[in-house]
């Protein structure tokens, strides 16, 4: 792959040889945001029990332009301890990324997979500053396997499809 310049696109002195494969970040930014501290200011009082932390993590792309895809990765998550809803969080992170030169079958796992873990940390910053924010101990996610997770999808994808039948 390519390297890329501080402004997202190719560094001047890595252009890449004809048929190098190539992924570039052109943009990327917040596209959805919400964080809630619904029980303030009685859920910021130190309490003894570790809440129970739910995440769900989602990860989407749709085709720009014929080498230009947008990618979101969606994190959603909530605290909770005695029934009362500490904070929760929705973002949705997205990114535009150029791939070049890349097989047809090898294009869907680099979009799914490289690009939401170029992605993943910068997600992982505004959750874990916007949770201190809030008056709570800042939230580290967990690195995210997104190779198990492009695989869950793909056969949850391949179960959902009718067998065909012969008559």
């Amino acid at each position: 792959m390519a390297t890329t310049g501080g402004n997202g696109g190719p560094a001047p002195s890595a252009t890449a040889p004809q048929g190098q494969a190539q992924l570039s970040v052109l943009g990327q930014y917040i596209k959805d945001f919400s964080f809630e501290n619904p029980n303030a200011p009685r859920s910021l009082a130190p309490n003894q029990t570790q809440p129970a932390i739910n995440i769900q993590i989602n990860v989407s792309a749709q085709q720009l332009a014929q080498t230009d895809y947008e990618i979101s990765l969606k994190l959603e998550g909530k605290a909770e301890s005695a029934g009362t809803v500490l904070f929760a969080f929705d973002l949705t992170f997205a990114g535009v990324f150029r791939v070049q030169n890349v097989p047809a079958e090898t294009l869907q796992p680099i979009v799914m997979i490289e690009c939401p873990r170029l992605l993943f940390p910068f997600a992982r910053e505004i959750v874990a500053t916007s949770v201190r924010n809030g008056g709570f101990p800042p939230l580290l996610l967990d690195p995210v396997d997104f190779v198990a997770l492009y695989q869950q999808r793909a056969a949850q994808t391949q179960a959902a499809q009718p067998t065909p039948t012969s008559s």
